[in-house]
């Protein structure tokens, strides 16, 4: 008798398709726009730190090129993932071929870690400009700038390059298989495979130390520098302007490797799937919107630009 389930049959490439989120009609309205309302939030946010950084000369320093950079990541990175999950809301499950998992595995993984690598460069701007004020334009010069977020990019190409072709060797028994997530990330795809993956496993470990736990590290050290500087600082109103500076940068780092590390950090046995699921919601919606809001909502050049603009109002204009 033949087996007719095409979960188990083996015949061609196989295919994968993603656990539904949910089959209440209802939900999956709900979701869709609520996803999709995200989306948009995201690319308008992100897009108007890039056009304000872009067209305002007082903006044309590290810290906004650096910022700007980080946005365009930001872009790329949710493109990477939501049009696929607004695609699955709705209907039957929707294969995607071991070619197009394999694309957005790697992108995604791409986007993600040049995104913690630009976050560590951030702190290290912040911590020649606090630290090292009088010395800032002849160490973070534009030269180095560039070289900064090419090298972070390269190194992110390199890392995911690795690890998706890595994943992607492992042997697959059946020719649909239901990934258990809303997107081709590493280890939902390992643990579809028909072959011991404590070696796969082992390397997405050390992948995730040098993505994640090194740069959190290097963070880390930064402020620690930065922090004592300004506790030294005389005047009040340095020290508020330095903090001010420091905190929107410090809360996206937090919720970027705090969620991240409780998706790649925690040992398999202390985690399950479905909690995966949830936290990567919060890292990939979360960062991307809380970026743009952040630094709109409490960074004063970034207000001032946005009301020149709004206004028409000459920069020279604005104390």
């Amino acid at each position: 008798m033949v087996d007719r389930n095409p979960f188990f049959n083996k015949s061609g490439p196989p295919e994968f398709v993603f656990r539904v989120l949910t089959n209440v009609p209802e939900f999956q309205a709900i979701l869709f726009t609520f996803f999709f309302l995200l989306y948009l939030m995201i690319l308008c946010g992100n897009t108007t730190i890039i056009w304000v950084v872009c067209n305002h000369s007082s903006l044309h320093t590290p810290m906004y090129f650096f910022l700007g950079s980080l946005s365009f990541v930001e872009i790329c990175y949710i493109t990477d993932v939501v049009p696929m999950i607004l695609s699955n809301i709705f209907g039957d499950q929707k294969p995607i071929s071991l070619a197009g998992c394999g694309t957005q595995m790697f992108f995604f993984s791409v986007f993600g870690c040049t995104d913690c690598f630009l976050l560590t460069v951030m702190a290290y701007d912040r911590y020649v400009a606090i630290c090292h004020p009088l010395h800032y334009n002849l160490i973070m010069t534009q030269k180095l700038c560039v070289q900064m977020v090419i090298g972070s990019l390269s190194l992110a190409l390199l890392l995911s390059l690795e690890l998706t072709a890595f994943t992607f060797t492992l042997p697959f028994c059946r020719h649909r298989l239901e990934i258990n997530h809303f997107l081709c990330d590493v280890a939902p795809i390992m643990r579809l495979a028909c072959a011991d993956i404590h070696v796969n496993q082992a390397v997405l470990y050390v992948v995730s130390i040098l993505v994640l736990t090194v740069p959190f590290l290097l963070i880390f050290i930064s402020y620690v520098f930065i922090a004592s500087t300004i506790l030294r600082m005389h005047s009040a109103e340095g020290r508020q302007r330095a903090f001010s500076t420091c905190s929107s940068h410090l809360t996206v780092v937090l919720l970027q490797y705090g969620c991240c590390s409780l998706v790649y950090l925690r040992p398999r046995s202390s985690t399950s799937e479905d909690e995966d699921r949830q936290i990567a919601l919060v890292y990939i919606f979360g960062t991307p919107l809380l970026n743009p809001l952040i630094y709109t909502l409490r960074n004063k050049d970034i207000k001032d630009a946005l009301r020149n603009s709004f206004f028409h109002v000459p920069a020279s204009d604005t104390s």
